[in-house]
């Protein structure tokens, strides 16, 4: 695990395990054509059109985006991503919604305060933004970490969350995950994330998840120089990158930590009985949520409805803005408002 290309490798192999065995697109930048940036003829742009704002939350300024006016549809992104995320999804929903895209702490260019970063301060922060804001009726677009996060305030704040659209997402059946071994090689990278010294060198180091997993292993196309620049941006230092490390060591993998554990389980406990709107979608070979965790979500989710968006991995807003966006508008318009 000394190298980056021992690190590549590793990756591949566990995205591919977790793809059930699809074979994964090389990540050679080069090979790619400019058609591939827009596989449906529509632009996938870099540039961030929105101008952001603060609020103070737990002595710490969160940065979000807040366009629109109407209910609210509320953004929440993963690791190691930000409200940059949501750049083209956004336009499609701020005509008839309130927009908010909120930079977890740490994240995006929300404050880096001294904490440790756990699941359980990330929920702290995300409940004290939302009761800042004043947010109510919420409509949860949410992907990554941020879908963690998002439907454990959907489950215990049942009254104040209206819809959810979800994709890639940590919940069962995907997690927890009973041990290292269960996950095959897969577990070899995520033993190496979480050991001392190991993890710090993967990630504060080499900024792992920006420079190697988002680019080669979560998008399918090539992302330019602008768009890498953008997620690079949040995290200039060692120091500043912790929260990226944080989250893969939050990853319930035998029952620790104890405290995430608790919340994914009770979060798909929630998920598998809510009745409210829910819409997920999903690509080939996908990470988090391939074909056989879809089949089975199909069967056992109430009132879900489901969007194939084509050759995906892990960042599907990266590759499929336009679909996403149309789809959301047009779920909402249906189901939610």
């Amino acid at each position: 695990m000394n190298s980056s290309i021992n690190r590549r490798d590793l990756f591949k192999t566990a995205v591919l395990a977790a793809g059930a065995g699809v074979t994964l697109p090389a990540p050679m930048a080069q090979a790619r054509t400019v058609t591939d940036n827009a596989p449906y003829g529509l632009e996938i742009s870099a540039r961030f059109p929105f101008e952001k704002k603060r609020i103070s939350v737990n002595g710490s300024e969160m940065a979000y985006v807040d366009e629109g006016d109407g209910p609210v549809v509320l953004f929440l992104h993963g690791n190691p991503t930000s409200s940059y995320l949501w750049r083209n999804i956004i336009p499609y929903v701020q005509g008839d919604y309130r927009a908010i895209a909120l930079d977890l702490i740490g994240m995006g260019d929300s404050d880096k305060p001294k904490i440790g970063y756990t699941f359980e301060e990330h929920a702290t922060y995300l409940d004290g933004f939302i009761e800042a804001l004043g947010l109510s009726d919420i409509t949860l677009v949410i992907h990554d970490w941020g879908s963690a996060l998002g439907m454990r305030y959907a489950r215990l704040n049942q009254d104040n969350v209206r819809a959810m659209s979800f994709m890639e997402a940590i919940v069962p059946p995907s997690m927890p995950v009973p041990s290292y071994e269960a996950m095959g090689e897969t577990g070899e990278l995520f033993r190496a994330l979480r050991t001392p010294g190991q993890g710090e060198q993967m990630v504060l180091d080499g900024n792992f998840f920006v420079e190697e997993v988002l680019p080669n292993f979560g998008v399918s196309r090539a992302m330019t120089e602008e768009e890498m620049d953008a997620y690079r941006a949040p995290y200039p230092t060692r120091e500043s990158r912790l929260p990226t490390l944080q989250w893969p060591r939050e990853i319930p993998i035998g029952g620790e930590p104890e405290t995430t554990t608790t919340e994914i389980v009770a979060n798909g406990e929630w998920l598998y009985a809510s009745k409210i709107p829910k819409l997920l979608f999903y690509s080939t070979p996908g990470v988090l949520t391939p074909e056989p965790v879809v089949a089975y979500m199909v069967q056992n989710v109430p009132n879900l409805e489901v969007r194939f968006l084509g050759r995906g991995l892990h960042f599907l807003q990266e590759d499929h803005p336009d679909l996403i966006g149309a789809g959301i508008h047009d779920w909402l318009r249906r189901n939610a408002y």
